[in-house]
């Protein structure tokens, strides 16, 4: 065994702690993210997506949609250091705070399904009694769904983690960058060196974003997005479909 000089655990401890949010923000973590276009489906089909324009419209969603999910991130963040027992009443307040700004019923669905999966997930890897008392609460609304957004889960188990806020609110808004970029993939002619370009070039939209959040909080939200609203609320019409949303 190599052994530890003095602040080597404590910077093991901060890799470990890296790695970790590396692997809850990679796209691939199997919650059912792959199963889901928010909607991108639907602009594809009737031509108003298209590779030419994907960079301005990404672009768009992370300052508008982006910013508004990670204001939600970093407010569930903090959550999970309040108090000493979990705040349920503010957890669920703010869940259905985030589903009254999307009006989209697919697009809700899409939220809360992949947030219920991503609880599940991270307990499955280890059990954290916040997270728990949060899915519970969640599941015990009398004549509801569990509402758990993508966003609010992300955030919560970032907080109980013990993982750095700002770098938490990136990572998050990287991976839904990242999902939708791998959505176009499998919808448009968009080869692997362009979609990976296009990721490149939104990192400092990412970083612009995620810093702008740190200064609100869900009091100051609105969000603005006609086009993906309608692209979700179209697309259980379309003939064929790849995505569940």
């Amino acid at each position: 065994m190599i052994p530890h000089g003095p602040g080597e655990a404590s910077a093991t401890s901060g890799q470990l702690a890296h790695l970790r949010l590396l692997h809850l923000a990679d796209s691939a973590l199997p919650i059912g993210s792959l199963a889901h276009s928010f909607g991108l489906e639907t602009l594809v089909a009737r031509g108003t997506l298209e590779v030419r324009n994907l960079p301005d419209f990404l672009h768009g969603y992370l300052q508008e949609a982006g910013g508004a999910e990670a204001v939600f991130c970093r407010a569930a963040f903090r959550l999970a250091h309040t108090e000493r027992v979990f705040p349920r009443e503010d957890w669920i307040a703010l869940n259905a705070r985030l589903s009254a700004l999307k009006p989209a019923r697919e697009a809700r669905a899409a939220s809360v399904t992949l947030g219920e999966n991503f609880l599940r997930c991270v307990l499955a890897m280890g059990d954290s009694s916040s997270l728990r008392e949060a899915l519970e609460a969640a599941q015990a609304r009398p004549g509801a769904f569990a509402e758990v957004h993508h966003s609010t889960a992300f955030g919560l188990a970032a907080g109980a983690l013990g993982f750095e806020e700002d770098a938490s609110a990136l990572a998050f808004l990287h991976q839904q960058t990242a999902g939708l970029v791998s959505a176009c993939q499998r919808l448009l002619p968009l080869g692997q060196t362009a979609a990976a370009r296009i990721l490149w070039n939104l990192k400092p939209v990412m970083l612009e974003i995620a810093a702008r959040s740190a200064a609100c909080n869900v009091d100051d939200i609105c969000c603005f997005t006609p086009l993906l609203d309608w692209g979700a609320m179209e697309h259980p019409a379309l003939s064929t479909r790849l995505f569940v949303s």
